[in-house]
């Protein structure tokens, strides 16, 4: 796909958007702390929580809901536009946090906390998306599914979920999936 069609998909995503603008906001920044900000996440990450929502591997009744309405040049327009948005820019508070963000997530989600295609961007997230998130993971709470993130959060352990937490809301990182290079990966 070149960058042209890129573009006309991505104004297509805008528009198609506007039920997602409610919660995640309009460029992808969310409103809500415990939802995520979906702006600068890689394209092929988007599309693959999609589908995740659609099998149930991710569970939250009001997204699959909303999810079977797309169709699946909706899914990609939608990606498209949420990828190109820029992300939150936000001063880091290192602390304790950069080290355990390093020994338990970097190998995956990037040093820089950007993620690629298969693992989400988590600079810059949403800090009560990513405090509930790592609950999920640590519990087992059963609304997300993954061996790797239930060792690693495990192996992180609760009393560090906050700072890993505030060091990532605080991150900023290029973002991921909004150019044909970053695509390329």
């Amino acid at each position: 796909m070149d960058d042209a069609q890129r573009a006309v998909l991505a104004e297509e995503g805008r528009k198609a958007a506007f039920f997602c603008a409610n919660c995640h906001g309009e460029r992808g920044v969310s409103r809500y702390g415990e939802v995520p900000n979906l702006a600068g996440q890689h394209p092929a990450y988007i599309l693959s929580q999609i589908e995740a929502f659609l099998t149930g591997t991710r569970r939250d009744d009001f997204m699959q809901g909303l999810m079977k309405v797309l169709s699946e040049r909706d899914k990609l327009a939608i990606a498209l536009y949420y990828a190109s948005s820029p992300p939150p820019q936000m001063k880091a508070d290192a602390g304790a946090g950069a080290g355990l963000y390093e020994k338990h997530c970097a190998l995956c989600h990037q040093p820089d906390a950007g993620g690629a295609e298969t693992f989400p961007r988590l600079a810059g997230q949403q800090a009560e998306y990513l405090r509930i998130s790592l609950r999920r993971y640590l519990t087992q709470s059963g609304e997300r599914f993954s061996a790797p993130m239930t060792a690693a959060v495990t192996q992180l352990g609760e009393k560090n979920i906050n700072a890993v937490v505030n060091y990532l809301a605080g991150a900023h990182a290029a973002p991921s999936g909004g150019s044909a290079a970053a695509n390329g990966r």
